[in-house]
Protein backbone atom coordinates (compact mmCIF):
# COMPACT_ATOMS: atom_id res chain seq x y z
CA UNK A 1 0.00 0.00 0.00
CA UNK A 2 0.77 3.58 -1.12
CA UNK A 3 0.12 6.90 0.87
CA UNK A 4 0.59 10.04 0.14
CA UNK A 5 0.58 12.59 3.28
CA UNK A 6 0.77 16.57 3.00
CA UNK A 7 0.34 19.04 5.69
CA UNK A 8 0.64 22.66 6.62
CA UNK A 9 1.98 23.64 9.85
CA UNK A 10 -0.66 23.17 11.98
CA UNK A 11 -0.62 19.41 11.35
CA UNK A 12 3.48 19.04 11.36
CA UNK A 13 4.10 17.34 14.94
CA UNK A 14 1.05 14.89 13.83
CA UNK A 15 2.23 14.12 10.31
CA UNK A 16 5.18 13.02 11.75
CA UNK A 17 3.46 10.75 13.96
CA UNK A 18 1.23 9.48 11.36
CA UNK A 19 4.49 8.69 9.67
CA UNK A 20 5.88 6.73 11.87
CA UNK A 21 3.18 4.89 12.47
CA UNK A 22 2.33 3.71 9.04
CA UNK A 23 5.80 3.53 8.21
CA UNK A 24 6.19 0.94 11.16
CA UNK A 25 3.72 -1.26 9.62
CA UNK A 26 5.44 -1.74 6.44
CA UNK A 27 3.17 1.33 4.83
CA UNK A 28 5.18 2.97 2.14
CA UNK A 29 4.60 7.26 2.39
CA UNK A 30 5.13 9.81 -0.08
CA UNK A 31 5.62 12.66 2.29
CA UNK A 32 4.21 15.87 0.64
CA UNK A 33 3.76 18.14 3.60
CA UNK A 34 6.42 20.68 5.49
CA UNK A 35 8.39 19.23 8.29
CA UNK A 36 8.83 22.77 10.06
CA UNK A 37 6.54 24.42 12.11
CA UNK A 38 6.78 28.38 9.67
CA UNK A 39 3.54 29.63 8.62
CA UNK A 40 2.90 28.17 5.32
CA UNK A 41 -0.28 28.07 2.72
CA UNK A 42 -1.84 24.49 2.88
CA UNK A 43 -2.85 24.57 -1.13
CA UNK A 44 0.65 24.18 -1.74
CA UNK A 45 0.80 20.48 0.60
CA UNK A 46 -2.56 19.57 -0.57
CA UNK A 47 -2.16 19.55 -4.78
CA UNK A 48 0.68 17.06 -4.39
CA UNK A 49 -1.49 14.60 -2.69
CA UNK A 50 -4.83 15.32 -4.39
CA UNK A 51 -2.70 14.54 -7.74
CA UNK A 52 -1.52 11.96 -6.58
CA UNK A 53 -4.86 10.16 -5.51
CA UNK A 54 -6.63 11.89 -8.54
CA UNK A 55 -4.75 9.73 -10.98
CA UNK A 56 -4.41 6.91 -8.92
CA UNK A 57 -0.92 6.78 -7.94
CA UNK A 58 -1.55 6.28 -4.22
CA UNK A 59 -4.15 4.09 -2.66
CA UNK A 60 -5.20 6.80 -0.05
CA UNK A 61 -4.04 10.52 0.80
CA UNK A 62 -3.94 11.85 4.66
CA UNK A 63 -4.45 15.68 4.85
CA UNK A 64 -3.63 17.28 8.14
CA UNK A 65 -4.77 21.24 9.09
CA UNK A 66 -5.51 23.07 11.53
CA UNK A 67 -9.37 22.61 11.43
CA UNK A 68 -9.19 20.23 8.35
CA UNK A 69 -11.48 22.31 6.45
CA UNK A 70 -9.03 24.10 4.48
CA UNK A 71 -7.28 21.10 2.80
CA UNK A 72 -10.75 19.11 2.33
CA UNK A 73 -11.77 21.65 0.27
CA UNK A 74 -9.06 22.02 -1.65
CA UNK A 75 -8.22 18.79 -1.92
CA UNK A 76 -12.20 18.23 -2.94
CA UNK A 77 -11.57 20.04 -6.17
CA UNK A 78 -10.35 17.14 -8.03
CA UNK A 79 -12.47 15.19 -9.89
CA UNK A 80 -11.61 11.30 -8.42
CA UNK A 81 -10.96 12.86 -5.01
CA UNK A 82 -13.35 12.24 -2.00
CA UNK A 83 -11.98 14.13 1.03
CA UNK A 84 -13.63 13.31 4.26
CA UNK A 85 -13.34 15.32 7.37
CA UNK A 86 -12.99 13.46 10.62
CA UNK A 87 -12.51 13.91 13.94
CA UNK A 88 -13.30 10.67 15.39
CA UNK A 89 -13.10 6.99 15.18
CA UNK A 90 -17.12 6.70 14.17
CA UNK A 91 -16.76 9.57 11.89
CA UNK A 92 -14.16 8.08 10.11
CA UNK A 93 -15.50 4.25 9.53
CA UNK A 94 -18.68 6.26 8.18
CA UNK A 95 -17.09 8.07 5.04
CA UNK A 96 -15.12 4.87 4.46
CA UNK A 97 -18.02 3.08 4.34
CA UNK A 98 -20.77 5.41 3.16
CA UNK A 99 -18.77 7.86 0.98
CA UNK A 100 -15.66 5.70 -0.02
CA UNK A 101 -13.67 8.66 0.84
CA UNK A 102 -10.19 8.02 -0.48
CA UNK A 103 -8.19 11.13 1.36
CA UNK A 104 -8.79 11.27 5.22
CA UNK A 105 -8.41 14.91 6.58
CA UNK A 106 -7.68 15.14 10.16
CA UNK A 107 -8.33 18.57 12.01
CA UNK A 108 -4.85 18.82 14.53
CA UNK A 109 -6.54 21.57 16.45
CA UNK A 110 -9.33 19.57 17.35
CA UNK A 111 -7.70 15.91 18.03
CA UNK A 112 -5.19 14.32 19.92
CA UNK A 113 -2.32 12.62 18.47
CA UNK A 114 -3.74 9.08 19.56
CA UNK A 115 -6.79 9.95 17.95
CA UNK A 116 -5.44 10.69 14.53
CA UNK A 117 -3.85 7.54 14.94
CA UNK A 118 -6.30 5.29 15.34
CA UNK A 119 -8.69 7.14 12.82
CA UNK A 120 -6.06 6.39 10.29
CA UNK A 121 -6.19 2.65 11.29
CA UNK A 122 -9.66 2.54 10.94
CA UNK A 123 -9.52 4.29 7.46
CA UNK A 124 -7.54 2.33 6.07
CA UNK A 125 -9.44 -1.04 7.91
CA UNK A 126 -12.52 -0.18 6.39
CA UNK A 127 -13.98 -1.26 3.17
CA UNK A 128 -16.61 0.58 1.30
CA UNK A 129 -20.07 -0.48 1.63
CA UNK A 130 -21.25 -0.11 -1.55
CA UNK A 131 -24.88 -0.85 -2.15
CA UNK A 132 -27.24 1.60 -1.96
CA UNK A 133 -24.01 4.05 -1.45
CA UNK A 134 -22.92 3.56 -5.05
CA UNK A 135 -25.50 5.22 -7.02
CA UNK A 136 -24.90 8.31 -4.16
CA UNK A 137 -21.12 8.06 -4.84
CA UNK A 138 -21.14 7.83 -8.49
CA UNK A 139 -23.84 11.12 -8.39
CA UNK A 140 -20.77 13.11 -6.10
CA UNK A 141 -18.90 14.44 -9.47
CA UNK A 142 -20.51 17.12 -11.77
CA UNK A 143 -18.25 18.43 -13.84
Amino acid sequence: MKIAIGNDHAGTDYKLGVVSYLESVGIEVINYGTDAHDSVDYPDFVHPVAKDVDKGVVDFGILICGSGNGVSITANKYRNVRAGLCWTSEITTLTRQHNNANILSIPARFTSLPQAIEMVKTFLATDFEGGRHQNRVEKITMC
